[in-house]
C-alpha cells in the first residue's frame, strides 16, 4: 500500500469536503455520538481538519524548527476557538478573553480516567493525568503554570481545582480539602493581579531582575526534566538515545548565582563592605568581575552602536528569552537588610529560596502548562503575532519542541497503535492473535514504512516523521469508508433477515386469525341474508293487506327504496318534469313531494334572479297573458328580449325633450301611421310617458293621447304589426282613433298595456277591425293571410292588410327559447304564490 499516494488523493479532495460541510466547526472537540456510551469521534484526526485547525500536538509539525510554522499553527487553532495545544506532555494555553462551553461537568466526565492522548488537548487532561499518576505510581505531582500577566494562569489554576473538586472521590476529609482548594481561588486571583512587564526599552529594576532569574532557573529545570523524561522513556523501550542540540541556560544561571563570582555574590559583597558603597560602585565591580562574560554587557564595555541604546547606569544580561537591560539604581538599597547587617541579604535569600523550590520540584513529577496572552487589549479573537512570538521565545517553547522532537515525533503503545490501524492490513484485520509486537511489525511492513522511519521498542512503536503518521491517518480515513460500507451491508442484511422472519411469522398468525374472522363473518352474513329473504317473501305475499308484522319490513323497504331513488333522481331544474313512478302506497305522498320540490326550486330560482331580469320576466308574463295562443307572431317574440327603448338619444329631437320638460320617457319606438281617410303611410315616433302616449313627427308633437282617454287597443290575430288605439273624443283636440304599424308589435303593445294599465283592454280580432274616424264615421281594416306582406286601400274603401302565413307552430320548428320563457312565465306565477307560502328547503 502506497501511503503517499493516498495522502495526495485525500489532500486533493480536501477543499470539496470542507465546502460541502462534512466537518464540524470545532473539530478539536470530542463529542458523544451515541447516547451515554459516549462514542468518541476525534474530528481533529481527519485530514481536512489538520489543514484547517492545525495539529493538536506541535510535535507533529512537519517543520518543527520553524517559528513561523509554530505560530501559524497557534493562529489556526485560536481562530477556531481551540485554545489548547500539546508539545508532547506540555500544554500550551491561549487566553481567549471570552467564555467557552468547554468547562461543563459533561466535559469533566469526558476527560476523567481517559488516556492522555485519546482526547483533544485540555487543562482537564493534564489535571486528570497528574491525579492518576499520583494514585498509580504513588509519587507526588506538581503542575507548573507559567506565563505573563493576563495570559490566564489564575484561570487555569481555577479550572484545575474545579476539576478535582468534581471528579475526586467523595469523603469528609476529601470534601474538606476540596473546600480549601476552592476557597484558595481569591488568593490565587490576588497573586494573578500582579504586573510583570516585558522589556520594552524601559528601565528594569531589582525586582524584575529577581523574577527573570527565577524564570531562568525554571527554564533550566524544565529542560533538564524534559530531557530526563525523554531519556528514561528511550532507555525503558530499548531505543538508542540521540544527543540533542539545545541552548543550555546553565551558563546564565551560573552568571547570576555562582559563589564569589556571580552577580548576587557581588551584590552582597558590595552591600556588606565598609566604606561608601553605591549602585555605581556595584556596577564597576560587575565590570571588573564578570565583564568578560559572553552574556554580560555594560555601557562601558559596549561598542559605539550599543551605547546609543544603553544608559551609563545600566547593564545587560542576555537571557535565553532575549536581552534585558537593568538599571542599577536602587539595587543596594533593596538588597540591604537595614535592621540586621549580619543576616543574608535579599538577593541571597531569594536565591536560597529558589534553590529549595528547585529541590522540591525535582522530587516531584511535574506537569507543565504554558499560558500565552494573545493581545494586550484583552480583546477576544485578536491575534497579535509580534506579542505572541515574544512569549513563545521567552517561554522556551521552540526549545522544548526541539528537545521533544530530538528523536521520534510519535510514540504509542503497541495495543493502542494496533487497535487503531489494524484495519489497514489484511493479516491483522479483524483480529490479531499473536504477540502485539509481531502484529505491529506486520502492520508497518504492509504499510510500507522504511526502516529509518520507525523503531520498535519493548512496549511502544516510535515513528520519526509526522508525515508518516499523517499518511497512515489518511489511509485509515479511506479505509473507514469501505469498512462502513461492509458494516452497513452486513447489518442491513442481518436486520432485514430478522425483520423478514418476524414479518413471516406475523403474516402466518394474521392469516390464521383473519381467515377465522372472515369465516365467521361469512356465516353470519349468510344467516342474516336467509332471514332477510324469508321476511321479504312473507312481506311480498301480504303486501296488499293492512300493515302487520309479516309485511311491515317489506313495506318499509319499499318506502325507503322509493325515497332513496327519489333522492338520487330529483329534478335538477324547473324545466325537468321527470319524476319516479311511486308505489301504490306512496302515490299521494309522491304528489305532495313533487309539488313541494317544484315550489322550492322556483323559490330558489326567483331568490337568485336580479331586479333587471325579474322586470324582463314580468313583461314577458304580461305579453304571455295577452297574446299567448291568440296572435300568430307571438311565438317569434318569445326568444327576443324586450328593450328599454327602440330609439337612442340621437334619434329623439332635442325640441321634443324641451316640449315634454322634466317628464321621463319610459319607451320610444319608430312606427308607421296611416291616415284615417286615405290610409297614407307616414313615419312617426311613438313615445310613452308616465301618463300619456305621444305621436311625434320629427320635432313636431303631432298628438298626445292621455291614458285616461284610451278606451282600448285592437290588434289582429295574424302575424302583422298593425294595431289601433281607440281614443275617446271628448274635445276637439282628439281627431279619432289612431292606426299604427310597428315591427315590434308584441313589445310595443306590452309596454303600452303596462304604462297605461290596460292589460285587459287589448282586443285581438279576427278578420277585421273597426275604428272611428272624425265626425262619427267608421273605418275598417281587413286582415287576410298571404305569401307576402301587403298593406293598401281596397276598392271597397277598406284598408287591406295581407300578412305572411306563419306555420311555425305546425312544422315543429319552435325555438327552444320559446319553451324556456314559457316555463319561466310559469316560474314567475309560482314565485308570486310562493311569497305567501312557507319556504321549504329541498332534502
Amino acid at each position: 500500500m502506497d501511503l503517499s499516494n493516498i495522502g495526495n488523493l485525500m489532500r486533493k479532495t480536501q477543499a470539496s469536503i470542507v465546502e460541502k460541510g462534512s466537518l464540524f466547526k470545532n473539530t478539536d472537540l470530542v463529542i458523544d455520538a451515541v447516547g451515554s456510551d459516549g462514542i468518541r469521534v476525534m474530528m481533529e484526526n481527519a485530514l481536512t481538519a489538520r489543514d484547517r485547525v492545525g495539529v493538536q500536538d506541535f510535535v507533529l509539525l512537519e517543520n518543527h524548527t520553524s517559528e513561523v510554522a509554530f505560530i501559524e499553527n497557534l493562529r489556526k487553532r485560536f481562530k477556531e476557538n481551540l485554545i489548547y495545544t500539546y508539545i508532547g506532555s506540555v500544554l500550551v494555553s491561549m487566553n481567549p478573553y471570552k467564555e467557552l462551553e468547554i468547562y461543563t461537568k459533561q466535559h469533566m466526565e469526558r476527560y476523567r480516567g481517559v488516556n492522555f492522548y485519546e482526547v483533544s488537548p485540555h487543562i482537564y487532561a493534564v489535571a486528570d493525568n497528574a491525579y492518576r499518576s499520583m494514585r498509580t505510581e504513588r509519587r507526588d505531582q506538581c503542575i507548573l503554570i507559567s506565563g505573563e500577566s493576563g495570559a490566564g494562569k489564575t484561570e487555569a489554576s481555577k479550572k484545575v481545582l474545579q476539576y478535582y473538586a468534581v471528579t475526586c472521590p467523595a469523603s469528609e476529609h476529601v470534601q474538606t480539602v476540596k473546600d480549601r482548594l476552592l476557597q484558595s481561588n481569591p488568593v490565587l486571583e490576588a497573586f494573578g493581579n500582579a504586573k510583570t512587564l516585558r522589556n520594552d526599552s524601559q528601565h528594569i529594576l531589582f525586582e524584575q531582575f529577581c523574577i527573570n532569574y527565577c524564570n531562568e532557573k525554571l527554564q533550566q529545570l524544565f529542560i533538564e526534566l524534559t530531557l530526563k523524561s525523554e531519556q528514561e522513556e528511550y532507555e525503558a523501550e530499548g531505543i538508542t538515545w540521540e544527543p540533542v542540540q539545545y541552548f543550555n541556560n546553565k551558563i546564565i544561571c551560573d552568571l547570576v548565582e555562582e559563589k564569589f563570582k556571580g552577580i548576587i555574590s557581588i551584590l552582597d559583597e558590595e552591600c556588606l563592605r565598609p566604606g561608601d558603597a553605591s549602585d555605581i560602585t556595584f556596577l564597576e565591580k560587575l565590570e571588573d568581575t564578570v565583564g568578560g562574560h559572553a552574556h554580560f554587557l555594560t555601557h562601558k564595555l559596549a561598542d559605539v552602536k550599543t551605547r546609543k541604546v544603553m544608559g551609563r547606569e545600566e547593564f545587560r544580561l542576555i537571557h535565553y528569552a532575549g536581552e534585558v537591560n537593568y538599571n542599577v539604581n536602587g539595587f543596594l538599597d533593596k538588597n540591604n537588610d537595614l535592621l540586621f547587617r549580619n543576616l543574608k541579604e535579599a538577593a541571597t535569600q531569594f536565591k536560597n529560596s529558589l534553590a529549595k523550590l528547585m529541590e522540591i520540584l525535582m522530587s516531584k513529577e511535574p506537569s507543565y502548562v504554558r499560558c500565552i496572552k494573545p493581545n494586550d487589549a484583552k480583546q477576544a479573537g485578536r491575534f497579535d503575532e509580534v506579542l505572541i512570538r515574544h512569549q513563545v521565545k521567552y517561554l522556551g517553547l521552540m526549545e522544548n519542541l526541539r528537545v521533544r522532537r530530538a528523536g521520534f515525533a510519535y510514540r504509542r503503545r503497541y495495543e493502542t497503535f494496533l487497535q487503531r490501524y489494524k484495519s489497514l492490513c489484511p493479516d491483522t484485520w479483524p483480529n490479531w492473535d499473536g504477540r502485539l509486537v509481531d502484529g505491529v511489525s506486520t502492520l508497518v511492513k504492509h504499510l510500507g514504512y522504511k526502516p529509518e522511519e520507525y523503531k520498535l521498542g519493548r512496549t511502544k512503536i516510535f515513528i520519526r516523521f509526522p508525515k508518516t503518521l499523517f499518511a497512515t491517518e489518511d489511509a485509515l480515513e479511506v479505509r473507514k469508508h469501505s469498512l462502513a460500507t461492509k458494516l452497513q451491508s452486513s447489518w442491513k442484511g442481518y436486520s432485514q433477515k430478522t425483520k423478514y422472519r418476524k414479518m413471516r411469522q406475523s403474516a402466518v398468525k394474521i392469516q390464521a386469525w383473519w381467515r377465522g374472522i372472515l369465516a365467521r363473518r361469512e356465516a353470519k352474513r349468510r344467516r342474516e341474508a336467509a332471514n332477510t329473504i324469508r321476511r321479504f317473501i312473507k312481506g311480498f305475499i301480504y303486501r296488499h293487506q293492512p300493515r302487520c308484522p309479516e309485511n311491515e319490513y317489506f313495506l318499509d323497504y319499499v318506502r325507503y327504496s322509493f325515497l332513496m331513488k327519489l333522492h338520487r333522481s330529483l329534478p335538477k331544474t324547473v324545466l325537468d318534469k321527470s319524476w319516479p313512478t311511486p308505489p301504490p302506497a306512496l302515490i299521494e305522498a309522491s304528489e305532495q313531494l313533487r309539488k313541494l320540490c317544484m315550489q322550492n326550486m322556483v323559490w330558489k330560482y326567483c331568490k337568485n334572479i336580479n331586479s333587471e331580469w325579474k322586470h324582463q320576466l314580468e313583461q314577458k308574463m304580461v305579453a304571455s297573458e295577452i297574446f299567448k295562443d291568440k296572435k300568430d307572431n307571438y311565438p317569434q317574440s318569445v326568444p327576443k328580449l324586450f328593450v328599454g327603448t327602440r330609439l337612442s338619444g340621437e334619434d329623439i329631437n332635442p325640441k321634443l325633450q324641451q316640449a315634454v320638460g322634466n317628464e321621463k320617457m319610459k319607451y320610444a319606438v319608430p312606427v308607421t301611421k296611416y291616415d284615417r281617410k286615405g290610409y297614407k303611410a307616414r313615419n312617426r315616433q311613438l313615445v310613452l310617458m308616465a301618463d300619456s302616449a305621444i305621436i311625434v313627427e320629427e320635432a313636431k308633437l303631432k298628438q298626445r293621447i292621455d291614458y285616461s282617454s284610451l278606451k282600448g287597443i285592437s290588434v289582429s290575430s295574424l302575424s302583422d304589426g298593425m294595431f289601433v288605439l281607440h281614443v275617446a273624443c271628448e274635445d276637439n283636440k282628439q281627431k279619432g282613433d289612431v292606426v299604427l304599424q310597428s315591427e315590434h308589435v308584441i313589445e310595443t303593445l306590452t309596454k303600452v298595456a303596462i304604462c297605461a294599465d290596460k292589460m285587459n283592454s287589448i282586443n285581438i280580432n279576427q278578420g277585421s277591425i273597426k275604428f272611428n274616424v272624425a265626425q262619427g264615421k267608421e273605418g275598417i281594416i281587413d286582415f287576410t293571410s298571404g305569401s307576402e306582406l301587403l298593406i293598401a286601400k281596397a276598392k271597397n274603401g277598406h284598408l287591406s292588410v295581407v300578412s305572411i302565413d306563419d306555420e311555425i307552430n305546425s312544422n315543429g320548428c319552435l325555438s327552444r327559447l320559446f319553451f324556456l320563457f314559457f316555463f319561466l312565465t310559469e316560474i314567475t306565477n309560482l314565485f308570486l304564490i310562493s311569497q305567501t307560502a312557507p319556504r321549504l328547503n329541498s332534502r
